[in-house]
């Protein structure tokens, strides 16, 4: 007898096409969350660096190389022409003040010292005959002066005897007359050998004078050409070390060669190459400093050149309080100089987070594991961090390194 089969529902008769069309709800769904919804990756916490955001004291400053240089460098410079005779200290020595570097030879020099100094002589010869000549003269215009004084008293008492023997009668007139005259004559004779002699003299001292002056000149001539003698013997300028002696014994220099130069060993500065970027910030009496050995030593901006070459400017930086015992010329120094005064800022540390973004946002890490993106402000900036303008609020957590692993995505789920 047959047996009755219960009727299935409906759903048995289409399952596999209700399931089907689930899967396919599914896929949807989860293409469309895929495209429109954020976008995550997972990332082990051993691979990102993370930090916290902060309020604190904020320094402005740039970190830059420095090359140690000498605090002075002078050029030596021949004053002389000639030959050089001897070379008295070697390249890379260390000069006093004073001391003989080269001796140059030059014979034309020689001889001209020679006929100044016989030029000289015979000027002297020459003051000295004069002086006799001149005192000579100087005796017999007094020897002469005090011969017609005398005759000028003998004929002062002649008239005066004339004068009592014609007022006696003893004498006549005429006799008084011709005594008169002669009396006249001879004090007009003495009157004009007295302002002889005053000329004499003035003309005397005046001669005396010019020949001092003329054996004045000739002696200055001598003596500059002995200077001149004395600048064959080339010196150290300044206490340092020679360097870079271009010339060797034979070598003819002309005068005003540069042969080398001395560096002033005692102390030293820093010269530093920094980006056009901070032309404007970069002045005379900004400070800095380096750190030697766990040594910090502060230093003082001293020349800016603002000239552009390369996209860089140069500055240079003196030391103000002591320097590392170990500089040496040439030795690199990792130099900070400050920009400003510290100020009171949100702050986060460097990362590649810039580089990756722009600036422009960063990971805030939220609920212990998630971290999403979040747009930012930042201000200004040093080689360790960034001060923070908006976005961020102190205590944050922030993801700051590992931006390569990322790949842009909306939302970083922490492992």
């Amino acid at each position: 007898m047959d047996v009755k089969k219960d009727k299935k529902a409906w759903y048995y008769r289409y399952k596999y096409y209700i399931i089907t069309g689930i899967c396919i709800f599914a896929l949807i769904i989860y293409a469309v969350n895929t495209l429109v919804g954020p976008q995550r990756s997972r990332i082990d916490r051993d691979l990102i660096e993370t930090a916290e955001v902060i309020n604190g004291s904020f320094l402005e400053y740039v970190d830059v190389e420095g090359i140690v240089y000498p605090f002075k460098t002078v050029k030596v410079n021949t004053m002389e022409a000639g030959f050089v005779d001897n070379v008295i200290a070697e390249d890379g020595a260390i000069l006093n003040e004073g001391d003989t570097i080269l001796i140059l030879k030059n014979p034309d020099l020689v001889r001209m010292i020679s006929d100044e100094e016989d030029e000289y002589q015979r000027q002297q010869r020459l003051l000295r005959e004069q002086e006799i000549e001149i005192s000579q003269k100087s005796l017999t215009l007094q020897q002469q002066t005090l011969d017609v004084n005398f005759e000028m008293n003998q004929l002062e008492d002649k008239r005066r005897i004339a004068q009592e023997e014609f007022n006696m009668g003893m004498k006549s007139r005429a006799e008084f007359d011709l005594a008169e005259r002669e009396y006249n004559y001879h004090r007009n004779k003495a009157q004009l050998q007295r302002r002889n002699l005053i000329h004499d003299s003035t003309t005397t001292m005046l001669r005396r004078e010019l020949l001092q002056v003329d054996l004045e000149r000739v002696r200055t001539k001598r003596d500059r050409a002995l200077e001149r003698k004395e600048n064959l013997i080339v010196r150290a300028p300044i206490s340092g070390q020679l360097s870079f002696l271009t010339v060797s014994t034979g070598e003819q220099v002309q005068s005003g060669a540069n042969i080398g130069e001395i560096k002033m060993m005692n102390n030293f500065k820093l010269h530093v190459l920094l980006n056009e970027y901070y032309v404007d910030r970069i002045s005379v009496g900004l400070q800095g400093n380096i750190t030697s050995l766990g040594e910090q030593f502060p230093m003082l901006v001293s020349r800016v050149v603002p000239e552009i070459r390369n996209r860089n400017f140069e500055v240079d930086l003196v030391f103000t309080d002591g320097q590392p015992e170990n500089l040496r010329v040439g030795k690199s120094y990792r130099v900070q100089i400050e920009l400003g005064q510290s100020e009171q800022a949100i702050i986060i540390p460097n990362g590649d987070f810039h580089t990756a973004t722009n600036g422009k946002w960063i990971y805030k890490i939220i609920d212990g594991g998630r971290a999403i993106k979040s747009p930012i402000v930042l201000g200004r900036k040093n080689p360790n961090q960034f001060e923070v303008i908006s976005g961020l609020q102190p205590g944050d957590q922030i993801i700051v390194n590992g931006y390569d692993q990322f790949n842009n995505k909306d939302e970083i789920i922490l492992q």
